[in-house]
Parts: C-alpha cells; structure tokens; sequence
C-alpha cells in the first residue's frame, strides 16, 4: 500500500483517501450499469405483478404454495404467494448475481490496482462493496414485494384474508402481516449475502463463488425437508425464508421466527467478518492471487460450520425443540381450531345461524400410520376424526381429514367426508363463487413451544 501523500508547507494539499460515501456512489453506479442487474431490476418491479394479475384470473390456482388456494378471494394472497416462491428460488439468484459478483468482478477485469491507486485504502473499497451490494438486493426485495401487492390487489381487490389458523384477517391486518413477512426475509437475504461476499472474495473469479449463495440455499432447501430436530432446523440460517407463515396464526408464533432472523442476521455477520478479514490479507501486488479454494475451506466454511455447531447447542439448551416438533396433540389442536373458524366462515357463507367457536367445541383425534396414541413426525398419512357440538343439537357432528404434513410444520387437510361438510362445492361469496373453505385448506402446526426449559 503507498501512504498517502503529505503536503509542503506553502503548497497545496495532495488529494486524499476517497471517502467510503463516494467510493459507495460509484460503487453503486457501477453496479447499476451492468445490463444483468438492470434486466433484474426491471423483473423484479414488474414480472410478480404480471404473475400475480395472471394467476388470478385463471381457473387453476398454485395450491402447493402458502395462501395460493386464496388467489381469486383476495389481493394479499398474492404477495405472499410470491415471497414463497422468491425464498425458495428468486432470493437465492438475486444474491448469487450482485453479492457474488461484487469483488470477483475486478479480478476478471484486472482493475484491483486501479482502484487502489485511486481510494487507497483496501478497507474504505471493502466498505463500499459491501454496501453496494445490499442496497441493489434491497432495491430487488422492494420491488418483488410492492409489484406482487400491487397486482394483488388491482386485479383481485383490498378483501380480508384467511390466515392458517383460519381466523379471517382484515384488510389491515393482512397488509400488516404481508409487510412484517417480507422484512423477516430480509434477514436470510442478508445471510445468503454475506456468504456471497465470502465467496466473491475467497474464490476470486472462480464461477464457483458467484454460485455459492445459490448453492448454500439449495443444501439448506433439501434439509428443510428432512424430518430434521427443531434445534438443528432453526439453527439454519434459511429457517427465516418459511417462519414468516407463523405471522398468521392467532396467537403468533414469534419465537421460532425470532431464532430464526437472529441465527439470519448471525450468519451475515460472521460471513461478512470473514470476507473483510481475507480481503485486508490479500497481495494486491500480485495480480495472479485472486483466491483459493484452501483459503475458502480454512478461513471460510470450517467457521461457518462450527458456528452452526455452536447455534445447535445454543437453540437446543434454551428452548424446548425436541424432536421434528411434530406431535399428536399439536397437530390436532391446530387441526381443531382451524375448523372452527372455518366452520364459522361456512355457516356464514351458506346464511346458516351464527355460532360461535366456543360454543362449537370442537376436538379432533389424529392418528399416523395406525399408531394410535403418541403419533409424530411428518407424513402424508395422518387421518385425523374432527368432531363438534351445534346449539341445541344432541348429536355429535364429526368429519374425517386426510393430513399431509410437511418437516416445517406446514400441513394441507384434504375432506374425506361427509360431503356436505368437507366436500368439494361450490358457495356464493362477495367475491364470486368459491370451493367450500372446508373441503381442502392449509395450516400450520407449532414446532417449539414458548416455554423455556425448566
């Protein structure tokens, strides 16, 4: 590094270092220039309006996807329905494209020297990178989020939403959730960002470091859907990009969700920390020294690993995560609770008399596989009896689901009879004629409990 120059006395001042502000806005100018992050920017603000709008009026809905069964009821299904499918692929990309590319791309065009030359100080150049980076992933968030509401709700309109506890929300309470779900995703952004910073600088202009926020997502993606104990899934720094669905119970489910960002944000720091360190440590000089995958393994993933050690043992010393989370008596209290609502909405919606979910009092039993007593894990073979009172009624009114339940907690019911009270017709709603809201729907069942461990 050459120091910087010292003026004379009588003479003017040499120019000194450039400030971080001004590395920042020609970091950002530059960035915004490149013909891939403008095609980006441009899908990001107009592609999930153009989808969401599409969606919605189409006879077919993505049923797989969180709230996509609500498309044609409300406009604030489409939103989250495109922060499913952003968590799960958009977000991964967009990270991979700007974080990864942020300093490998002056290894391939050989300007380190130049740079330096011109900002003299490696940490200042570090500082504005970095920032850089986030502030065009955070331009790509906003506009996914603002273009999937907007088309939500001009094509479909400001109409209340169920949530997977089957309360209906109302317009304010759903644009709250969606608007509190997309900034807790912000957090494994940042995550699977810092680990591009890494990558961009461990591996220089390798491709593999422009893949690896994509490629860390993907192993985090294929865990989450194995029947993983609670601790180690929380631990992930991924969790975030489906605990948002915890928004939208009554009452919330906060504390995965928390673990959950805190592990995020934990990750990007660290990650971050470990690429400011191997780029301070870099030969400038020496313009064939861009990376190695030994520097990556040693000051890079041997770290990161034995911080997810570490966020294991934390999550599992200080909560009560036990298992995959799943458990009979979990599943059929969400079970029961969610038909009560909906049994609610139903009687409304056929103009049957009002009653209340206490006065319902509504229970399940759930049975997986045959194991009658102590049922748990994921599955798509639990068979679950859903049973109620009605006013005045002596007979017990009973309904059969069939339970797909995924490792995340998430489960779709699907009616099983009998077909007047959980089978597929058809009912007039202000919206237009919608499928029986208790013939299939999803819900969402707590994997930790809040209590700490005694």
């Amino acid at each position: 590094m050459t120091a910087p120059a010292v003026a004379a006395p009588g003479h003017p001042a040499a120019p000194g270092r450039v400030s971080i502000a001004r590395g920042y806005r020609f970091e950002v100018v530059k960035l915004l220039s490149q013909w891939r992050i403008r095609l980006l920017v441009l899908a990001c603000w107009l592609a999930p309006a153009l989808f969401v709008a599409g969606v919605s009026v189409q006879s077919t809905l993505p049923t797989d996807t969180l709230f996509g069964r609500w498309m044609h009821a409300t406009g604030w299904a489409g939103p989250l329905v495109t922060l499913g499918f952003a968590g799960t692929w958009v977000l991964p990309l967009l990270t991979s494209v700007v974080a990864g590319d942020v300093f490998a791309s002056e290894d391939r065009l050989g300007t380190w020297r130049h740079l330096l030359v011109v900002v003299r100080s490696p940490r200042r150049i570090f500082a504005a990178k970095v920032l850089a980076g986030l502030t065009v992933i955070l331009l790509l968030v906003t506009g996914l989020a603002v273009s999937g509401t907007l088309g939500g709700l001009l094509a479909v309109g400001n109409q209340p939403l169920v949530g997977l506890d089957g309360r209906l929300l109302t317009p304010g309470d759903a644009a709250t959730g969606v608007l509190l779900a997309w900034a807790c995703v912000l957090a494994p952004t940042l995550a699977l960002a810092g680990i591009g910073f890494l990558g961009s600088v461990a591996l220089g202009r390798s491709p593999v470091g422009l893949l690896l926020p994509a490629l860390v997502a993907l192993a985090m993606q294929l865990a989450q859907t194995l029947p993983l104990p609670v601790a180690v899934r929380l631990a992930l720094p991924g969790d975030a990009f489906t605990g948002w669905k915890g928004l939208f119970t009554s009452p919330a489910q906060l504390t995965p969700l928390l673990i959950g960002i805190a592990v995020s944000l934990l990750w990007a720091v660290t990650a971050t920390a470990l690429a400011h360190v191997l780029f301070l440590r870099r030969d400038f000089t020496n313009p064939t020294d861009d990376g190695s995958a030994r520097r990556a393994l040693t000051t890079g993933a041997l770290p990161l690993a034995g911080l997810l050690g570490v966020t294991v043992a934390v999550v599992a010393a200080t909560t009560t995560a036990t298992g995959s989370g799943i458990e009979q008596t979990k599943v059929e209290r969400a079970l029961a609770t969610e038909f009560a609502h909906l049994y609610r909405m139903q009687t409304r919606q056929l103009h049957r008399p009002a009653v209340t979910e206490a006065r319902l009092r509504t229970a399940a039993a759930c049975s997986k596989a045959g194991v009658q007593d102590g049922a748990r894990g994921p599955g798509n073979d639990w068979r679950c009896v859903v049973s109620w009172h009605l006013p005045g009624v002596t007979a017990t009114g009973s309904a059969v689901y069939q339970l797909d339940i995924t490792a995340d907690g998430r489960f779709v019911a699907d009616g099983d009879g009998p077909k007047e009270v959980n089978g597929y017709f058809l009912v007039r709603t202000p919206a237009g004629d919608a499928p029986n809201p208790l013939w299939q729907f999803d819900g969402d069942v707590e994997l930790l409990s809040t209590s700490a461990k005694g």
